[in-house]
Parts: structure tokens; C-alpha cells; sequence
């Protein structure tokens, strides 16, 4: 007997000479870098604060945030989106929004580092410190996770309001200091810890709350208003509280509407459906009915834009950070790209055209962090500095425009730097791109942002005069030129509202500049102040004069770790 011929055989034995999948030339993973040591501009910015409790707090948290640990939860958190679950199995209604545990995970350890209220805290020793310790925080928990941000930056900014409430206050302040994120669904005063989240947007109105039709009247009975109408945007609906806008009878007012009642019963509100976002995708995002939802004045009735105005500016400032910290990441995954992948015999890196646009970007992201950290700064000086007080009134809304508008296109490039690796959901970019715009969205708009340019101006024309004098005296005779045009058109008359955002980049830029000239080596600032202020306008990043070592501004910015 004959025997059997495997017809696979002589296939078999011609493929092996072949190796048909070995990986070369791809990049290792990222992950594994220390975001905080590994980024000068940000040490630079805080040197005067780093004592060595501070540096090793910030070391662990840069170490965390930039660990593959840290990324896999990040990642998880985002594919497994909020559901909102209106009933129970009995058909009573709930209103719960139902998280992926990669969530609470990200704010357990954000809400324990004190992203969502350590400037209400007093340790000793922390007076003067507090917004720029805390904005270091965001900007490296930025860098790997920004969705779940959001109900932080709400509730720090809410405290701001409850402070012209001294009883609200009072109350609500321990349990939000707790530093122990607690997401069960029950009575704040039964919790470890509160988080708060906001309602002012509604269909009609979007960013003129004028408009808004919710109302609020007093009742007698309940002791608290009763709110009735409907929120088209509500702020991290998992919170404990909101604050929310409504016309009372002495006008649009703030009112602080907790999840349960005092008498522990579930408080009037309604959430319709969760908001499909385009990014953001970690954090929940609301439309909510208020069906005589209990609430409690915040401030005085009428005056509830002068209370939210309390609010925003730390808003804006977080949103500033956020985005300079998404600026980071993007830069750096780009980077470390480029020096690990080969084209045409040479790594990307050595590739003069890639260097260029890796450096033009490298220097936008320098600046983001640059100018936020030096606003972070004026917050923290304000109280007993008039300049800084100054500053900071007039550069929130700048460093908002700029910095948020700077993120979309940087994530862009940065992903168009890594090709086709950088498009596919394995890597990070897609969830950079898609999270880049809410920043420049939220808290205000572009054009919102430039109107309260305007409206500083014409109402302080001093603090333009004081703010730009500053910036002149930090950058000399160079920018002569382009800081008296600026002047002259914020401060010569009423501004031309049309030019507005011209004139609030170009504010942003000197400002950024300023903040690099003070604390980063000339081959950073010198660079900065050519590109950005004196040189035309470019419509693409890699038009980097050549007089510039891109290869030296890479290799500060981003050094090879």
C-alpha cells in the first residue's frame, strides 16, 4: 500500500523560505514616559514652586498619567460610553446615568489629587500656590484623559458661585473637600464625597441665557424654589447638584438644584436622553426636565449672570489648560513617532521637512502651556497684586480663544505626522482629534471670547494699557512695533467688533511670548517671538524659518527620555 501524498506538502516547504509577517520598522508604544519630568517648558513654568514635596507629588502624578496602566483605563472609559437608565424593574423613575468602573477610576484618582476643588482647600503653605499647582494637575491628567474633567472643572467653578451663598456654601463645601469620589446614587449628606455639574443652556437660547424660559418660584411650603422647564445641555448629570439659570421675579437668577431633596426624597428632574458627542465620549452630557425640581437661590435673585460670571473665569481657565495639555500629547506621540519610524533610509525625524513641522508644532504647544501656567499664576497673585488682577481678567478670555482653537488643527497634523497608524482607534490620535474642539465650544465660543476682549477694553482701557505694557517690558524693542498697533486698536476708540479676532490672537501670542522670554531658553522664546508675531501669517505648520535648529527646539520641547 502506496503511501498518501499530502497535497500541502511541497506548498508547505516553498512557503518556509519565506518569512511573510516580520515587524519592522514600527514604532514601540509610548507609554512608559514621565509627562511631568519629561517636559522643561512645565518645570520651567513652576520653578519657583517646586519644593521637593511638590516635585515628587507632581513626579508620581506624570509617572501615573503617562503609564500604560493609565492609557488602557483611559481607553476603556471611552469605548464603553454613559448609559442612562431612566426606570427601575418596577417602572419607578430613576434618571441614574450607569458608567464602565474605568470612569470612577479616573475620578477617584483626580477627585483624591484635588482637580475638582483643592484651591477651596487651605493646607499650610499653599497660599499664592493653589491655581498653578492644580492647573499642573489638569494639564498632565489632560495629556491621557479629558472627558472625565468635565464634572471636575464643574465643580471647582461652582464653589466660586456657592461663595456668595455663605449657608450653600457652608453646606455643600465638605463633602465636595472630601477628596473621595463617591458615585453611589443617594443623599449627598450620606455620601464620602459630592461632585456638582451645571444646567444654563437651553433650545432657544444657547449662549444668550437672556433667553432663557425655565422659571423658578418661591414656594413657601418647601422652604426652596420650584423650578420648572427644560435644559438643552446639562453638565455631568451624575453630579450631586447642579447650578442652574432660571427667571425668577426679579430676573434671570442661579439656583443650586440638588439630586434629592432635604427630605431625602428624589428631587423633580428628568433626564430625556444622554447627548451623542462627537468626542468627549468618557462624560456624560444631558438634556433634563425640571418638573418643579426643588432648588435654592445662589446670590441674589437677578443677578444671575453676575454669578456665573464668578464661575466662568475658572471655567475658562481650565479649559485653557485641558487644551494645552492635548497640545502636549499630540506633539509628543508625534515625535517619538518620528524618531522611531525609518522613510527612505533615514529616520523621520532626520527628515528636514519633518523636522520643521515637528518643531512649528513643538512651539505652539510650548506656548499653550506657557501662557496657561503664567494666567494660572495671575489667579493665584491677583488677591494682593493689581496687575495680576488686571491680568488675569484680560487674558482669561485671550489664552481661552487661542489656546482652545490651537488644539483642533496641532491633533490634526500631529496625526497626519503618524500616518496611517495615527487614523486607526488602536492609537490615541482619533480620540485627541475628536476631543481637540469642545474646549473653544464650551464656556463660552470663539466669538464670545473676543466680545469679552471688547468689553474689557471699553470699559478698562487701563488694564490693556498696563497688561500690554508688561508684555513689552518682557519681550524689548522687538515688538515695538506690533504692541502700539495693538494698542492703538483696542484702546483708540470703540473697537472694530469685526477685527476683534485678529486683534485677540495677536494678544495671545505677545502674552504666550512673554510667558516663554521670562522662563524658557532663548532658542524657545527667540523662535516663538520670529514665528508667531513677526512673521506673516501661515496656513499650515513646517513654514518654521530655517535660521531656527528645529532639531535643538525638538529635542528641548520634547527631549528623548
Amino acid at each position: 500500500m502506496s503511501t498518501p501524498v499530502d497535497p500541502h506538502s511541497e506548498a508547505d516547504d516553498w512557503l518556509g523560505s519565506f518569512e511573510t509577517h516580520r515587524v519592522t520598522n514600527q514604532v514601540p508604544p509610548s507609554d512608559g514616559r514621565n509627562l511631568f519630568d519629561g517636559d522643561p517648558i512645565l518645570i520651567a513654568m513652576l520653578e519657583e514652586l517646586l519644593e521637593p514635596e511638590t516635585e515628587d507629588d507632581l513626579y508620581r502624578a506624570g509617572a501615573y498619567w503617562g503609564s500604560a496602566d493609565a492609557r488602557d483605563i483611559a481607553r476603556l472609559a471611552n469605548e464603553h460610553t454613559p448609559v442612562l437608565r431612566t426606570h427601575d424593574r418596577s417602572g419607578r423613575r430613576l434618571d441614574v446615568v450607569e458608567f464602565h468602573p474605568a470612569y470612577p477610576a479616573l475620578m477617584s484618582r483626580s477627585v483624591a489629587a484635588g482637580l475638582h476643588a483643592s484651591i477651596w482647600e487651605e493646607p499650610e503653605g499653599t497660599a499664592g500656590t493653589q491655581h498653578r499647582l492644580r492647573a499642573a494637575r489638569l494639564y498632565l491628567t489632560a495629556q491621557t484623559e479629558c472627558g472625565h474633567l468635565c464634572p471636575l472643572t464643574m465643580t471647582n467653578a461652582s464653589l466660586a458661585a456657592l461663595a456668595t451663598s455663605a449657608d450653600l456654601f457652608e453646606d455643600w463645601l465638605p463633602a465636595v473637600c472630601a477628596r473621595r469620589y463617591d458615585y453611589r446614587f443617594m443623599p449627598v449628606g450620606e455620601k464620602a464625597g459630592a461632585t456638582l455639574g451645571m444646567g444654563m443652556t437651553e433650545k432657544q437660547g444657547g449662549t444668550d441665557v437672556r433667553a432663557n424660559r425655565t422659571v423658578a418660584e418661591w414656594s413657601a411650603a418647601d422652604e426652596a424654589y420650584r423650578l420648572i422647564g427644560h435644559k438643552w445641555f446639562l453638565s455631568a448629570p451624575m453630579s450631586d447638584g447642579f447650578l442652574v439659570l432660571a427667571q425668577a421675579s426679579e430676573g434671570l437668577s442661579c439656583f443650586l438644584v440638588p439630586r434629592w431633596r432635604p427630605d431625602g426624597t428624589l428631587n423633580a428632574i428628568q433626564f430625556q436622553r444622554l447627548k451623542d458627542k462627537l468626542g468627549n465620549r468618557s462624560n456624560a452630557s444631558a438634556e433634563a426636565e425640571f418638573l418643579g425640581a426643588s432648588g435654592f437661590l445662589v446670590g441674589q435673585e437677578g443677578r444671575g449672570l453676575r454669578t456665573i460670571l464668578e464661575m466662568v473665569t475658572l471655567t475658562r481657565l481650565d479649559c485653557a489648560v485641558a487644551s494645552a495639555g492635548l497640545m502636549r500629547s499630540a506633539v509628543v506621540e508625534a515625535v517619538h513617532h518620528a524618531r522611531y519610524r525609518s522613510v527612505f533610509d533615514k529616520t523621520l525625524i532626520e527628515q528636514p521637512l519633518m523636522q520643521r513641522v515637528l518643531a512649528d508644532m513643538a512651539l505652539d504647544a510650548a506656548g499653550a502651556i506657557a501662557l496657561a501656567m503664567r494666567l494660572a499664576e495671575a489667579f493665584d497673585k491677583a488677591a494682593d497684586d493689581d496687575l495680576e488682577q488686571t491680568y488675569a481678567r484680560l487674558i482669561t478670555p485671550v489664552a481661552k480663544y487661542w489656546i482652545c482653537k490651537s488644539a483642533p488643527r496641532l491633533a490634526y497634523e500631529a496625526m497626519e505626522c503618524i500616518g496611517g497608524n495615527g487614523y486607526v482607534e488602536e492609537s490615541m490620535m482619533p480620540r485627541l482629534y475628536r476631543e481637540a474642539p469642545v474646549n473653544a465650544i464650551w464656556e463660552g465660543s470663539g466669538n464670545v471670547m473676543c466680545l469679552d476682549v471688547m468689553r474689557v477694553a471699553q470699559r478698562m482701557p487701563d488694564a490693556i494699557e498696563e497688561v500690554l505694557a508688561d508684555i513689552a517690558g518682557e519681550l524689548g524693542a522687538s515688538v515695538e512695533t506690533e504692541v502700539g498697533a495693538l494698542r492703538t486698536a483696542l484702546t483708540g476708540g470703540e473697537p472694530d467688533e469685526a477685527s476683534l479676532r485678529g486683534h485677540t490672537e495677536r494678544l495671545a501670542l505677545l502674552a504666550a511670548a512673554a510667558a516663554l522670554k521670562r522662563h524658557a531658553p532663548r532658542v524657545v522664546s527667540d523662535a516663538f517671538v520670529s514665528a508667531r508675531i513677526h512673521a506673516p501669517w501661515r496656513a499650515s505648520y513646517g513654514t518654521l524659518d530655517t535660521r531656527y535648529d528645529a532639531s535643538a527646539l525638538i529635542d528641548f520641547i520634547v527631549p528623548d527620555h
